[in-house]
């Protein structure tokens, strides 16, 4: 199966992404969660990595 700009798994590592945003607009307004804070963004960069990955193999798998 071939995959395309838009697939499902770009779609839920977007909303993955996304709802890490809102936690963290969330604990901004909560005292003594800075750790939380850090390691939600280090996920998020995770995330974004794995997000890049997946649009170099679905750009491949197109060109193709």
């Amino acid at each position: 199966m071939s995959y395309e700009a838009g697939s499902k798994e770009c779609r839920h590592l977007i909303e993955a992404k996304e709802s890490l945003l809102s936690a963290l607009d969330a604990l901004s307004n909560i005292n003594s969660t800075d750790l939380i804070q850090i390691q939600i963004k280090e996920i998020y960069n995770k995330l974004e990595k794995m997000h890049d990955n997946r649009k170099k193999i679905e750009s491949a798998t197109n060109y193709l």
